[in-house]
């Protein structure tokens, strides 16, 4: 089986907790990225936060390990720009509740940014930027509030940090769109016209969105038909991607970017694939099972198994003695995901074979009960299952 980078021409990259978180580069991510432009396979930043222009961010980019050229670049400050464009005469002028990185986009576009609900404004663009505070949000209030069109760049309600997560501008959108009751147009992810952005810089033909949010990155790539990467390196937790509902599930699930060169196969997380590799999962009476049954039939399990080949996670971790297989509880996970698991570093494919049975069993099952989500799973089963597998998020993770 050919790998990701093989498969589809260009990665189009979301950046915070998938390439960097902060200043720092996601471990990995430098040599997979390089590893994947070897390969063939061209990339392209995509990125929901507007704060910095294009050429700001592929110096931040090359510093952290990362080549990367300006024209790589793309921000939801360019695709809120050129939705402002379609509708704006050359030389508009368009209030900004932001920053650099809305101002560069614009003038691209031939409009004019200005700071005041008084300088003019025919429209207002609000996008992300740390140095927005109470009298950028008040001018901005105004100008809606006099009925000016309101584009904004996104709305994610938080933005990865090195320190953990603080607000985003979602959470600054929040405020105007309180004082003012009313609703901005939306340009960044899960948008079409951020994924419009992209794939008119890109040039893409046949591109792999790969994120590490569900309802963002890999939302949108459902929305315009894309396949999709989750990493695990950013917001979104296993228990997360296990309750999904069908519009937020990837095509491809991995623990980090090395994944872009493994085969689609050993990456795939679909409704229904319930038994990965040496892991089967199913849902009985409304619970999680997992156990694990290695093909050359070797000893499995936690402590207690008392030899038996197959290790299964149950809510209670008391040994049912059924078949010869005993159980083993969250508790015992530690030593239960045997060879199977994945450390935190995520080299092995156990504990991601284990996720990725997972999820298939539990889509399945909420699918099956019309409900589109993990709801109809006892969530204590869910996390058992996750414990004892040791499925985690990378402990490189700040939050």
């Amino acid at each position: 089986m050919q790998p990701l980078t093989q498969t589809y021409d260009v990665a189009l990259l979301d950046l915070d907790g998938v390439v960097y978180i902060g200043a720092h580069p996601v471990p990995h991510a430098p040599e997979a990225l390089r590893q994947a432009r070897a390969a063939g396979m061209r990339l392209a930043f995509v990125t929901n936060n507007a704060s910095r222009p294009p050429e700001r961010v592929a110096v931040h980019l090359t510093e952290i390990g990362v080549d990367a050229r300006p024209d790589e670049v793309v921000t939801s400050a360019q695709a809120a720009a050129r939705l402002l464009a379609e509708q704006l005469p050359s030389g508009s002028k368009v209030l900004v509740v932001g920053g650099e990185g809305l101002e560069v986009a614009l003038r691209e576009q031939d409009l004019v940014p200005v700071s005041g609900a008084d300088d003019g404004p025919v429209a207002v663009v609000q996008g992300f930027s740390p140095k927005v505070g109470w009298p950028m949000l008040a001018e901005g209030t105004y100008a809606v509030a006099s009925g000016l069109p309101w584009v904004a760049t996104n709305t994610d309600p938080v933005v990865p940090t090195d320190r953990g997560r603080a607000p985003g501008n979602g959470t600054l959108v929040d405020a105007i769109r309180t004082a003012t009751g009313r609703e901005p147009v939306v340009a960044g992810k899960p948008e079409p016209p951020m994924h419009r952005e992209a794939m008119l810089r890109s040039q893409a033909t046949r591109p792999l969105v790969v994120g590490d949010r569900l309802d963002t990155d890999v939302e949108g790539a459902n929305a315009a038909g894309a396949d999709s990467l989750l990493v695990l390196t950013g917001v979104t937790d296993p228990i997360d991607l296990v309750q999904a509902p069908p519009r937020l599930r990837p095509t491809y699930v991995g623990h980090d970017l090395r994944a872009l060169a493994q085969p689609a196969d050993a990456l795939s997380v679909r409704a229904g694939e319930a038994k990965v590799g040496d892991w089967h999962a199913v849902v009985e009476g409304g619970e999680l099972r997992l156990a694990r049954v290695p093909a050359d039939g070797s000893r499995s399990g936690g402590p207690g198994t008392h030899g038996s080949a197959v290790g299964e996670v149950g809510v209670e971790g008391a040994g049912r003695g059924g078949d010869g297989a005993d159980e083993f509880s969250a508790g015992a996970g530690a030593g239960g995901a045997g060879n199977g698991g994945a450390g935190a570093d995520g080299a092995g494919d156990g504990g991601l074979d284990a996720l990725r049975a997972v999820c298939g069993a539990v889509w399945a099952a909420a699918d099956a009960a019309g409900e589109g989500s993990g709801s109809s799973v006892d969530p204590v089963s869910v996390r058992a299952a996750l414990d004892a597998a040791r499925i985690t998020r990378p402990s490189t993770r700040p939050y």
